[in-house]
């Protein structure tokens, strides 16, 4: 207890100075909304990936892989081929240049002033206050559980403290505060995640004895699971079975493909003084992804040949027996018990800053995307009024109403959602990545790399991925729509999915409607409709769209 207490004291000093630091470096709206666009290419990498990967990437989608195994891996490459090499080379770029040149602070501002449209800028802001609340709740809600278990404490202490300390550096010093803090912490994440990995690997007798251990178990997931799809925790579920959508399906394409149109991801672009930098940054963006994302999808499987062959002392029966692997919804508490069980004290303590690192860098990066939103995309653009220094406060104001608004749903969503467990975590995540996917990256992709996208084009695109996404959610998508109950008061039935296979006459045995990710409906959707829209809709002024381009060519892109 002594060295934890030690490393959290250090780790909070560290995190109150960077604070300081960020408040002492903002003078104006830029620095305080994009850390005043002239970032290190390494500090913004970590803090690009430390926002990226949070808790519900090590306890939920790790806790994930301990029960559908190694095939969650497709989504470690896409997160690094989709989530830095494509989002850094191809999109981040032109994101730079496009956003410097239209002096754009937020990603809602940047497709707003690129398409001429205060509403879609409005619009844009108004989905990040309602739906980006929930998942920093969720993420919230992991961080609070592991400090509560650790420190013991009650929820509402640990909710309460963590948070304070979050907002504090957050509204204190914007952007410049939050990336400073968000490397640091991603320097953390990356030292804890692999000294997980390589003790884990040591207790199991090395690579090739532990990957060969796990297969062996291979009867006893098919024996437990085969009938969803399930074929070994080294083995890729059955094509087509429940499973199967689930890996594919809700994880690796919902969270793989949606990263490019995170709003709190898009404007770390911004940060950087040149693309130059953002090419420096793609190693280190990489690397960091591989190592935090990897150890995670590698030691969740893994856990299971101690849950199976081990009985921790104080048990009266094999762990697997009572593992929460083998108890649907309850996956996020399978990487906590390992380390609590089977790891040694004090890397305990190293992975409890580290998981509490992950938690605080997500968040803090969700409170300033939030706070912004509020303040810039709407009330100002609203409003009308414009002012430097009001900026700055209205920014301060709007992330403590949403600091706010988010702890009181974390509070509240325990009881809420009883009975789903931590899943809820990684939910959450999937949830918000597809929604932004479906309604902003066809109008974001298009804007940056076309000027045929029209301005209807881009609203109706973006509506129709909006609504077709939130459809699904609460009508289709089978664990959502039951617990979200809307489906349940207004029909009467949990899901409407066997009604629209009726409707199409059936469907192939393959196709699990109620396990499809509305990312998979939504997305192609909202391009074909932002594209017959700009078919037929009066293009954007030739001398806005030529202003906007201005910057995108070879000449600047290299610079």
């Amino acid at each position: 207890m002594t060295l934890l207490i030690v490393l959290v004291a250090l780790y909070l000093f560290v995190i109150g100075y960077l604070g300081y630091r960020g408040w002492k470096g903002t003078k104006t709206a830029a620095d305080y909304m994009i850390a005043g666009g002239d970032t290190h290419p390494i500090v913004m990498a970590l803090s690009y990936g430390a926002t990226f990967i949070s808790t519900s990437a090590i306890i939920g989608f790790g806790g994930a892989a301990s029960l559908f195994g190694m095939g969650l891996h497709w989504l470690t490459f896409l997160n690094i081929f989709v989530g830095i090499f494509i989002a850094f080379i191809f999109f981040g770029a032109r994101t730079r240049a496009m956003g410097h040149h239209l002096q754009a602070h937020t990603f809602p501002e940047l497709i707003g002033k690129r398409y001429n449209s205060k509403w879609l800028q409005s619009f844009a802001g108004f989905v990040i206050l309602i739906f980006m609340p929930i998942y920093t709740a969720a993420v919230l809600m992991g961080a609070t559980y592991i400090i509560a278990a650790r420190l013991g404490i009650n929820y509402e202490a640990a909710l309460f403290f963590f948070s304070i300390i979050v907002a504090g550096y957050v509204i204190m010093g914007g952007l410049k505060g939050v990336m400073y803090s968000d490397a640091m912490q991603g320097a953390l994440m990356f030292v804890g995640l692999l000294l997980l990995l390589g003790l884990t690997y040591y207790k199991l007798g090395g690579i090739t004895e532990a990957h060969q251990r796990l297969t062996d178990l291979a009867p006893l997931a098919i024996e437990k699971w085969g009938k969803a799809g399930h074929q070994g925790w080294t083995a890729m579920p059955r094509f087509g079975s429940t499973f199967w959508w689930i890996v594919i399906s809700q994880i690796t394409f919902g969270v793989g493909i949606g990263v490019l149109a995170q709003p709190q991801l898009a404007v770390r672009f911004m940060t950087v003084k040149s693309s130059r930098e953002l090419n420096r940054a793609v190693f280190v963006g990489a690397l960091f992804i591989l190592v935090t994302v990897g150890v995670s999808y590698f030691v969740g499987p893994l856990s299971n040949v101690f849950f199976m062959d081990v009985t921790p002392n104080g048990m009266d029966a094999p762990f697997h027996k009572l593992s929460l692997i083998a108890a649907e919804g309850k996956v996020g508490q399978v990487i906590p018990l390992f380390m609590k069980y089977y790891m040694p004290g004090w890397l305990g303590d190293v992975f409890f800053v580290t998981l509490l690192a992950a938690a605080m860098s997500t968040v803090s990066s969700q409170f300033h995307a939030m706070g912004t939103a509020a303040s810039r995309d709407v009330w100002e653009t609203i409003s009308g009024l414009r002012d430097e220094k009001k900026s700055i406060i209205a920014a301060r104001i709007g992330i403590f109403i949403t600091f706010v608004w988010s702890v009181i749903l974390a509070d509240a969503m325990p009881s809420l959602f009883a009975g789903t467990g931590e899943a809820i975590i990684a939910r959450g995540t999937a949830v918000f990545f597809g929604l932004c996917a479906a309604a902003f990256l066809p109008l974001f992709i298009g804007g940056l790399y076309t000027r045929f996208i029209t301005k209807a084009g881009a609203i109706s695109g973006c509506l129709a991925g909006f609504i077709i996404s939130a459809f699904w959610l609460v009508f289709v998508k089978g664990k959502e729509a039951k617990t979200l109950l809307l489906c349940q008061w207004l029909t009467g039935k949990d899901t409407l999915a066997p009604d629209i296979e009726k409707f199409f006459g059936g469907l192939p045995d393959w196709i699990i409607l109620p396990e499809v990710d509305p990312t998979v409906i939504a997305l192609p959707l909202s391009i074909l409709v932002t594209i017959i829209i700009s078919l037929i809709t009066r293009k954007l002024d030739k001398a806005h769209i030529d202003n906007c381009f201005v910057t995108i060519n070879r000449s600047t892109l290299d610079s």
